[in-house]
């Protein structure tokens, strides 16, 4: 009796929805790594300083191939086959892993090493003026440039009115958001998580600008019919 009453006792005292939290546990273990950092951020983190320049152009091309099919998705804008995964989807994953990428790469790593060991008041606010004086100019006119040819440009007077027409509109969200992206990554964020950070921050932004290009588009041509 009093080994049936203990095996009650403990079926009892089970925490309602026990398994759920378990599950719940595990899936959170395995992508922060939990006590073991052995999850898949903990993973790709690894892989982001063993491996810099690979990882983030796995990392963009992914971001900027989704970029497209949710840009459509957003703007309903579909195929010819009635879905929204167009010939657009790999030029943006090959423009993601092997421009955009390198680039970053190239140009943050420029402005760490430039201000590396800098940590006054002053030479955080100077960091911010050349990020954005400097280096998003020369990555919003590569991306112009790009998304011309992408669209069709085959001329260099095509692509240079593309980035004359798209250069101010996207510098201004540019102006408005990198200040504050790049001050929270001076704060918070580790400097090898930098370029991850900002692609996120770029994914979510250029999701928008291209969904809000594809409707102007789309109610463009409805007009015209």
């Amino acid at each position: 009796m009093s080994v049936k009453f203990e095996k009650e006792t403990v079926r009892d005292t089970s925490v309602p929805g026990g398994r759920k939290h378990e599950i719940a546990h595990e899936i959170g273990e395995r992508l922060t790594g939990g006590e073991t950092a052995q999850g898949y951020l903990a993973a790709y983190l690894h892989q982001l300083q063993t491996n810099p320049l690979r990882t983030k152009m796995l990392t963009s091309g992914s971001l900027a191939a989704l970029q497209e099919v949710l840009a459509s998705y957003v703007a309903n804008d579909k195929g010819k086959h009635g879905h929204y995964i167009s010939s657009r989807v790999p030029k943006m994953a090959i423009y993601g892993a092997f421009i955009s990428a390198p680039l970053g790469h190239f140009l943050i790593h420029i402005l760490q090493k430039v201000f590396s060991g800098r940590t006054s008041l002053k030479a955080k606010i100077m960091q911010i003026l050349v990020s954005n004086l400097i280096i998003a100019p020369i990555q919003n006119s590569v991306y112009l440039a790009s998304m011309a040819v992408i669209a069709g440009a085959r001329t260099f007077h095509q692509v240079r009115a593309t980035i004359r027409a798209g250069f101010m509109p996207v510098m201004k969200v540019s102006w408005i958001t990198s200040p504050l992206a790049l001050a929270f990554a001076q704060k918070f964020l580790p400097e090898h998580t930098w370029v991850p950070f900002f692609n996120i921050i770029a994914f979510v932004i250029g999701t928008w600008i291209n969904s809000q290009t594809k409707k102007k588009r789309l109610q463009a041509l409805r007009k015209k019919v």
